[in-house]
């Protein structure tokens, strides 16, 4: 495969999981081409066209050093230029997979978080609020993005002659769709139920191994579990604070993420939701995982670093 045939694959997959369907992803793509073409040449020129057929900003090829067949790849969920020096002693590397976004990916990872409102309006929280709250958030998250180096491991990679791309938003929309389906079928009660069923899952439970794996935040192993949300596992990172009040009113009553800083943590427990997370760099793994059991599939060598718990589902 070339560097491009692994990225549509991934594009193409992280379509197929989006909880919005594959409609409502053609309806958003629609909406960006009719913005495109009332632009004048001028903001044509400036207008990252990429986002035109992909609908994830924050995953993206970012280097192509030589456009060859790949045969071995290094990935990590963070990678920075440690990790592209790796690849440089490890030597026969024909490409870097980063989960966690880098470089232009990483600028325009705040416009994918338009995904939460819509997820949480499959859940019952009226769009309208869905939207206002995650507009503020979404603005937030932007403003936070403008400090970062995002060209650092990009730079590493170019100088190096290394391939490089990131792909966020497409495997956590695997790893969402993945836990959907499994919750759907066990159907887990209680909230110790529901911890069980993520030691099920090799990723977590190699995590919960070496103490990161799924916890209860809020609430307890007896609380039921009520009606079960994944919004916090995809839509680019943590959506706005306020929204837990909106999200009880809804009728959710446990919440499954992979991380939870102090703010979401207060407003979450003050709205008396049950939170349960179940890992970052487990749950991260899980959808990178997924993806890359494709390429495995096609005779493609996995070499894992950074973080990401290698589990193949190959048989």
């Amino acid at each position: 495969m070339k560097i491009k045939e692994i990225h549509n694959l991934a594009i193409k997959m992280g379509i197929e999981s989006d909880f919005r369907g594959k409609q409502g992803i053609e309806k958003i793509l629609k909406r960006r081409k009719e913005k495109f073409e009332k632009l004048d040449d001028k903001e044509k020129k400036e207008f990252d066209q990429e986002i035109l057929s992909n609908p994830y900003a924050d995953s993206r090829i970012l280097n192509i050093a030589e456009d060859k067949d790949i045969k071995k790849i290094l990935v990590g969920i963070d990678i920075e230029p440690a990790e592209v020096l790796l690849a440089k002693e490890l030597g026969d590397i024909d490409l870097i997979i980063s989960h966690h976004p880098l470089g232009k990916g990483l600028a325009h990872l705040a416009d994918v978080m338009e995904l939460q409102a819509d997820l949480l309006a499959q859940y019952g929280v009226p769009i309208n609020i869905a939207e206002g709250l995650m507009s503020e958030r979404i603005s937030e998250v932007a403003r936070g993005i403008s400090v970062h180096n995002h060209e650092r491991p990009v730079d590493a990679a170019r100088l190096l002659k290394f391939n490089l791309m990131c792909l966020h938003t497409v495997c956590d929309n695997l790893a969402a769709n993945f836990l959907k389906q499994k919750i759907e079928q066990e159907k887990p009660e209680r909230i110790g139920d529901l911890i069980d069923l993520l030691k099920q899952i090799p990723e977590y439970k190699k995590a919960f191994e070496i103490g990161a794996g799924p916890m209860i935040f809020i609430g307890d192993k007896e609380n039921h579990c009520g009606r079960i949300t994944l919004t916090e596992i995809t839509g680019g990172t943590s959506g706005s604070s306020k929204m837990y009040e909106k999200m009880a009113q809804a009728g959710i009553g446990t919440i499954v993420g992979m991380h939870m800083g102090k703010e979401h943590y207060e407003q979450a427990k003050t709205a008396l939701v049950n939170v349960v997370i179940a890992g970052h760099m487990s749950s991260d793994s899980l959808g990178v995982n997924l993806f890359l059991d494709e390429l495995e599939k096609r005779g493609i060598k996995i070499l894992p670093c950074s973080g990401l718990i290698r589990v193949s589902r190959v048989k």
